[in-house]
């Protein structure tokens, strides 16, 4: 079902073993790791490959990752994908993030739509939700600007402190 997705800038390729390094410098880098409350940042080469297998456990799955990489140059600049997708009720959860010197860039704003449409046209999906720290101002203007709205509100509970989050839902409609 998944499939690498192109835009203007962007090759959204499917995360592979061979995005080990990648995957590691990115979740073990502390501006990255700063707002993710799930998870400590990685600290050996081989909490990568862990990663790397959850996305690609064998279809169908209800996670995907797509490592972000600019046509110009074939760097990988960030992630972007899926997760918790309950089927049944047509939800799914999505989350991204980007190497600093990218933001501002519209990268993520353009690799989130490419993969919205995927989500609304192939996956049939009719909610996707982004849990957001209240704190990461970027991610909620973006999570705005692509038409999120505030849904609701949760704590997530990291290293024994409740960290405010706000669920913020985009509701997808098929003509």
């Amino acid at each position: 079902m998944f499939k690498n997705l192109e835009t203007d800038r962007l090759l959204l390729r499917n995360i592979e073993t061979e995005d080990r390094d990648f995957i590691f410098h990115q979740f073990s880098n502390d501006i990255v790791n700063r707002y993710l409350f799930n998870a400590e940042p990685l600290t050996k080469l081989e909490q990568a490959d862990e990663i790397i297998d959850f996305y690609n456990y064998p279809e169908p799955r209800l996670q995907h990752r797509w490592i972000i990489i600019q046509t110009t140059d074939n760097s990988k600049i960030g992630t972007c994908g899926f997760h918790c997708w309950n089927k049944n009720a047509g939800i799914i959860d999505i989350d991204y993030d980007l190497r600093e010197e990218f933001w501002g860039k519209g990268y993520m704003q353009e690799a989130l739509k490419e993969i919205i449409v995927y989500a609304d046209e192939i996956m049939r999906v009719q909610e996707i939700r982004a849990i957001i720290s209240v704190d990461n101002i970027k991610a909620i203007r973006l999570a705005e600007s692509l038409g999120f709205k505030v849904t609701g509100t949760e704590y997530v509970l990291f290293r024994n402190e409740k960290y405010l989050h706000n669920i913020y839902s985009l509701y997808l409609t098929r003509g």
